[in-house]
């Protein structure tokens, strides 16, 4: 990050300021809380870590600096706060692909032109030229996804060239259906977390963590008895 683009002094200070004042909300909610699921305490613990997370950001950005602290996440959803029985609900997906196989994906692109040579690109901006689809990845893919449904690139991937990424899968509840074109401007604004009803996340990360897991117990199960593993006492900054 250049010198320009760094924060202030007054803007770490300020983050810090909003940081003690989060702390003191928070203290505050838990005092008060009503019970063990106090939607009070939860909203004034997502205020902390979002102002401790911006804290810690503009404090490395400007000083190569870290907190020694983190606020961890469990994973779970936040309370559900919508309607017992939701007349409508939204699906919201998310998938991301890296090309892997170029040449593959320029060779799907053009058997699909070869059979049908009037298709158009689904490519976002100007038209795109059809005698490209062989050398640009923007207009491959821009046939590819204007011929195949997503849940259909997704289960053939590797035959496109592609490589799967993390995917997650939201089901948030809503009050009554949306008007024709209401959100199509902005499909993914103003989800309210307290309105979903499941969700899915798919990440290679859990398969690292489930081996790091199996192998930590496969040490400890080699250690003679009395022994164990002990963690390192330098704290890991995530930097």
């Amino acid at each position: 990050m250049s010198d320009a683009a760094q924060p202030s002094a007054a803007e770490v200070r300020a983050a810090a300021e909003a940081v003690k004042a989060a702390l003191d909300r928070h203290l505050d909610a838990v005092e008060r809380r009503s019970g063990e699921d106090d939607p009070a305490v939860f909203a004034a613990f997502n205020e902390l870590a979002a102002a401790a997370e911006e804290y810690d950001e503009l404090l490395y950005e400007a000083y190569d600096e870290v907190t020694p602290f983190e606020i961890p996440g469990d994973g779970s959803l936040p309370a559900y706060t919508g309607p017992e029985n939701p007349s409508a609900l939204s699906v919201l997906i998310r998938r991301d692909y890296s090309v892997a196989e170029s040449r593959r994906l320029f060779a799907q692109a053009e058997r699909i032109v070869e059979l049908d040579p009037d298709a158009e690109p689904a490519v976002n901006g100007a038209r795109a030229e059809i005698a490209g689809v062989g050398s640009s990845v923007h207009t491959a893919l821009g046939v590819l996804f204007g011929e195949f449904e997503p849940d259909e690139i997704a289960s053939r991937h590797q035959e496109f060239g592609l490589e799967e990424g993390d995917s997650t899968l939201w089901v948030t509840a809503a009050d009554e259906p949306a008007e024709p074109g209401e959100w199509l401007n902005a499909p993914f604004d103003d989800v309210d977390p307290q309105r979903i009803l499941c969700r899915f996340d798919v990440s290679s990360v859990f398969d690292e963590e489930a081996e790091e897991e199996e192998e930590a117990e496969d040490d400890e199960e080699a250690l003679p008895d009395g022994l164990e593993i002990l963690a390192p006492d330098t704290p890991d900054t995530g930097r």
